[in-house]
């Protein structure tokens, strides 16, 4: 990962010269830095104040430890590499045995004071790099290594089919653009590569690559130079896709696999019904995923709530067709059985011999009356109950057509629904 900076300083090394004094104290002396010297320490290593200083800088990102969606927040762990041209460390190797590169204490030349303008918090991954490298030709190199938290704004619309892009801002609180510029040292396609050889984590994010840009800004008047970093990432969505989409989109199909329940009893709505909670479940644990400040709606929150409200308004439609099966179920046979018993009774009474029919012919007149009465009421009530059963018929009818013609629009308002949903997940670019 380093190469570049090794390339740097080590390019024109060659043997040795016995001449001279071979010590790095001599070296150190001779560049007057064993003296608490303020120029050395504390001020910008240039001779003429108007020359600013050109510090060339390298990112690195070696892991991704955390991305809190709701605090918008991004954990890494990044190396930074910096160097400078010091008008005061030049020497010629030739005078020290060929020495070309000498490493000092930090606190022994100045360093520039660049900061991570997102940092939330900023720790040293490991113990802090204590030393500098000094180069003959007046370079001088640092790096260190750093567990950074940055504020960063996330668009979760498409969550957790998400890209997200960080920025890294590096800037100087001090100094102006006219005394301190921040340069690239390498490309972007290095610095990427160079990351994806180092990274050390295979979590839930996926690192895609690293850009970068300059800026100015005004600071109390003055302009101020900083080189940003955009680092690109990609979040693994294998997890989210088995633990809630799959379980959700389930729910729905066994939903329409419902319209083949049984409507008479209640085995339907309570389906149904368990189906809705169990969504309302997921509901939650979907509410301590995303941030509720979300500028656009995350189209999953968009794919539970639509399926939920489809879920709602199928058992709304069951409890219609139940209400309507039941209307249509209820009959009035009690009032026509009564009077076929009492019909077949009094014809009953009316049969026997002819002789026995005749001698009481006069006794069974007002019998005969009578049963032309029940006669007629017995039609009464055949035609009532005709009546009733074409409204029966009507009801469960109207049930049937409702229940039918609901499945239908159903089925087409899901598959639209999906349909849109995908194009929207994976072929709609995100706006800018």
């Amino acid at each position: 990962m380093y190469l570049g900076w090794l390339l740097f300083y080590l390019a024109s090394v060659g043997p040795a010269s016995a001449a001279g004094n071979c010590s790095y104290k001599a070296l150190i002396e001779h560049l007057g830095l064993a003296n608490d010297d303020i120029q050395m320490t504390y001020l910008r290593p240039v001779v003429n104040w108007r020359t600013p200083t050109s510090v060339y800088t390298d990112l690195y990102v070696t892991s991704i430890t955390e991305v809190d969606e709701k605090a918008q927040s991004l954990s890494t762990q990044v190396t930074i590499a910096h160097g400078w041209y010091s008008d005061f460390t030049k020497w010629n190797p030739d005078d020290f045995c060929g020495i070309k590169v000498c490493p000092i204490k930090k606190d022994m030349v100045w360093t520039p004071d660049i900061v991570i303008t997102e940092s939330i918090k900023t720790e040293f991954a490991t113990k802090e790099n204590q030393y500098v490298q000094l180069q003959n030709q007046g370079v001088i190199v640092t790096s260190n290594t750093f567990a950074v938290t940055t504020a960063c704004k996330m668009n979760l619309h498409k969550f957790p089919f998400d890209v997200q892009s960080c920025s890294f801002t590096l800037q100087s609180p001090i100094h102006s653009s006219e005394e301190l510029i921040i340069r690239p040292f390498s490309g972007a396609s290095f610095l990427t590569l160079s990351s994806k050889q180092a990274f050390q984590t295979q979590g839930e994010w996926e690192f895609l690559s690293i850009n970068m840009s300059k800026a100015n800004v005004s600071t109390l008047g003055e302009l101020q130079d900083l080189l940003i970093y955009k680092i690109t990432m990609k979040r693994r969505p294998l997890l989210y896709v088995i633990n809630f989409l799959m379980p959700v989109f389930y729910f729905l199909i066994l939903d329409l696999a419902s319209y083949f329940i049984d409507s008479s009893g209640g085995e339907k709505l309570g389906f149904k019904i368990t189906l809705l909670l169990a969504i309302s479940v997921l509901l939650l644990l979907l509410q301590d995923m995303l941030p509720s400040t979300a500028s656009d709606v995350p189209l999953i929150g968009v794919y539970c709530v639509v399926i939920f409200s489809l879920i709602g308004i199928s058992v709304l439609e069951t409890i219609l067709v139940n209400f309507l099966m039941a209307k249509g179920n209820r009959t009035g046979p009690g009032r026509t059985t009564e009077s076929l018993s009492a019909l077949s009774d009094a014809v009953k009474d009316t049969k026997g011999t002819p002789d026995l029919v005749t001698d009481r012919h006069e006794e069974q007149l007002p019998a005969l009356d009578v049963l032309k009465q029940i006669l007629v009421e017995f039609q009464a009530a055949a035609t009532h109950q005709n009546q009733q059963e074409r409204k029966c018929l009507s009801w469960t009818r109207v049930a049937t057509i409702i229940d039918v013609t609901f499945y239908f629009l159903y089925v087409t308002t899901v598959i639209v629904f999906l349909i849109t949903l995908f194009r929207s997940w994976f072929l709609v670019a995100d706006v800018p």
